[in-house]
């Protein structure tokens, strides 16, 4: 058994760690390695035995634009052993190996565990922090915009694909915690386009999620800030609900409820360093779209 690491352009050895995370969490990275949203942010650690990756946990750099101040976080993510190999230390061994390369490196490290592993990470040392999710008040009062709407966009379409692309790289912060080397994850998740929808008043993407009469607006792509109250206004209605992926910038946090939120049946936020205290301080929510 070896360590190995920060191997993802190695065609081999990215497959086999696309076995065990197919294994494990039923996706791989393949089409985002090969599509060229892979930038360098997320490196795998990982032990090998015979040709075949057996356990990883990956570091996951993190630039984030919080309420006007930048922070380097590290968040620790795809934590996976194959079966045969379980109960042996391997994912504590190269979880501990990511703290000891990035701990007083950066601002503090994160990690979304799993509900089932919670007294595992307590054991390493991490604390629990509570985020908040925002609602949209009852009360807001925001008339629809019918003339300027937000439309899917055409994922056959080549080039308004292109635009897209290009439009997330050089987004502005649109969040109180918005991350800024957003390309790489947020293309994990929309690349496909099938939730992105494109308002031309506003030159501004919105990346929307339904279920039921729940609606969740999980991101924002906008060259510059844009008003929430702006952007709700040219939503479609059909919907209950309208939840927000992100926590909102100060001047539209009037329209929202904030609510204290620990992860649900999904999940509980872990971290180490003081910085990240902030998260739950401040009321602040990490981006849908920056989960790793």
């Amino acid at each position: 058994m070896r360590f190995i690491s920060d191997y993802i352009r190695d065609d081999a050895l990215r497959h086999e760690l696309n076995a065990l995370t197919r294994s494990t969490f039923c996706f791989d990275f393949e089409d985002w390695v090969t599509g060229g949203y892979f930038e360098g942010e997320y490196i795998p650690y990982s032990f090998e035995e015979d040709g075949r990756v057996i356990s990883n946990a990956s570091a996951n750099i993190m630039n984030f634009c919080q309420r006007g101040r930048l922070r380097r976080y590290v968040q620790i993510g795809t934590v996976m052993t194959d079966e045969a190999f379980r109960n042996r230390g391997l994912a504590r061994r190269l979880i501990e190996r990511i703290i000891a390369d990035y701990e007083g490196r950066c601002d503090g490290i994160y990690l979304f565990g799993n509900l089932s592993a919670l007294d595992f990470y307590r054991k390493l040392g991490f604390g629990e922090l509570t985020e908040h999710r925002y609602e949209l008040r009852s009360d807001a009062a925001i008339a629809l915009r019918p003339d300027d709407i937000f439309r899917p966009l055409d994922a056959q379409d080549a080039s308004a694909r292109m635009r897209y692309r290009d439009a997330v790289r050089r987004a502005a912060p649109n969040a109180a915690l918005d991350q800024i080397n957003r390309y790489g994850l947020h293309m994990f998740y929309t690349a496909d386009c099938g939730s992105v929808y494109y308002c031309a008043g506003l030159d501004c993407y919105a990346v929307l999620e339904r279920e039921e009469g729940a609606l969740t607006l999980s991101g924002i792509v906008c060259p510059y800030p844009v008003s929430l109250r702006e952007v709700v206004a040219r939503i479609p209605d059909g919907y209950d609900t309208l939840a927000l992926g992100f926590a909102p910038l100060a001047d539209d946090e009037g329209l929202f409820r904030a609510l204290p939120y620990d992860g649900g049946e999904d999940y509980r936020l872990f971290y180490r360093g003081d910085a990240l205290r902030s998260i739950e301080d401040e009321r602040l929510y990490f981006p849908h779209l920056s989960h790793a």
